[in-house]
């Protein structure tokens, strides 16, 4: 590395980046750049991520499960711990119990102990649920609650311990292609360069693409809305799953002394500093009082998030076909932050040229679904 260049430029340094940066610090000279002061400030920091294995497609539960192992027991320089028990319980309600059963028949075997369970179980595992409401649920016990700030934060320590260099507020105006690889103006006029360029800029990934004349994949980015709710009166809340409705009109779960709440939106926005939907969080109190027994009357406080998704709502994670000096790693959709350590060794892998990771193809994961060149 010169002062002003480097083997790789990762261009934003939320959960993907940081993780990514991480795993290619231990052998090459990198550089993460993030536009904001406040790192992981439009997705990762709003998360209210669990570690589901039975959530998401075949590629995204592949790498969700080869997560498990970092996270259950993270290498040194990370908090411990960084998952704790939180069991999920899927439900559909009458006349929607075929889709619940369909998604039971694509993770048993793969996830651990999920089973499918009748109304009466159900209740049993989560009484808050109203009796005559659910035809079916799916148990997932082995479901944990992730700390996100302390899996984020060990990321971006770890990457700087081995030597990484991290900017702050740098916005990327302009990627130039040079003799040595990229060369970026950022916000503040100055220039730094290297060899390859790592797109992570999640909801602005399409528009850093275009600031370096590669072709767009079309991503879309998507609130996400999450508020707080008072708990059900005479309920233990430490002993209640998540519960979650297998046709997403919303999600519970207790988060301390009360219950944090989601419409599970995915309204299209443009790359931005999303807001809560009003409307969206009265539909869903609606939804959370004709289902449960929480009162669901007021919200203590709300916030929104941004969850980028590409056109097939797959990720998008490879050398760009056009230029493979320009690499991928965009469209986590709302499995960013679970997937982050399995999906780093992946990316850092196709990066540096290694074998992909024996345990995430032996998973399930397939290359040709998620490489950026299926778009063109």
């Amino acid at each position: 590395m010169t002062p002003d260049h480097w083997d790789v430029m990762v261009i934003g340094a939320g959960i993907a980046g940081a993780s990514l940066a991480y795993e290619l610090a231990s052998t090459a000279d990198v550089l993460l750049l993030d536009m904001e002061q406040t790192l992981g400030y439009h997705a990762t920091g709003r998360s209210a991520a669990m570690f589901l294995e039975t959530y998401g497609g075949e590629d995204i539960r592949a790498l969700t499960v080869a997560s498990r192992a970092f996270l259950e027991a993270p290498p040194a320089g990370f908090e411990s711990p960084l998952l704790r028990p939180r069991p999920l319980l899927q439900f559909a309600r009458i006349g929607r119990g075929q889709a619940l059963k369909e998604l039971f028949e694509g993770v048993n075997g793969v996830v651990g102990g999920v089973t499918l369970v009748d109304e009466a179980e159900a209740r049993e595992l989560c009484p808050i649920l109203r009796q005559g409401i659910v035809e079916i649920g799916l148990h997932e016990p082995s479901a944990m609650e992730m700390d996100v700030d302390a899996l984020h934060q060990g990321f971006v320590h770890a990457f700087r311990s081995r030597g990484g260099d991290l900017q702050r507020g740098s916005r990327v105006d302009e990627l130039a292609r040079t003799a040595r690889g990229w060369e970026a103006r950022l916000g503040d006029g100055t220039t730094v360069s290297a060899t390859t360029v790592v797109n992570a800029a999640g909801a602005w990934a399409d528009q850093v693409a275009g600031t370096a004349g590669v072709r767009p994949v079309g991503l879309t980015p998507r609130r996400r809305t999450a508020f707080t709710t008072a708990g059900p009166d005479g309920v233990a809340l430490d002993r209640l799953p998540m519960l979650y409705d297998v046709d997403e009109t919303f999600y519970v779960k207790p988060e301390g002394d009360q219950m944090l709440c989601s419409p599970a939106d995915k309204t299209a926005s443009e790359p931005t500093d999303a807001r809560a939907d009003t409307l969206a969080i009265a539909r869903s109190l609606d939804e959370i009082r004709e289902v449960t027994t929480i009162p669901a009357r007021s919200v203590r406080a709300s916030w929104a998030g941004l969850r980028t998704f590409s056109p097939d709502e797959g990720l998008v994670v490879g050398r760009d076909p056009d230029d493979e000096t320009f690499f991928w790693l965009a469209g986590q959709g709302g499995y960013g932050v679970q997937t982050a350590p399995a999906l780093a060794r992946y990316a850092a892998a196709a990066i540096t040229g290694d074998d992909a990771p024996k345990d995430v193809l032996g998973l399930g994961l397939r290359p040709d679904r998620i490489a950026p060149d299926r778009f063109r």
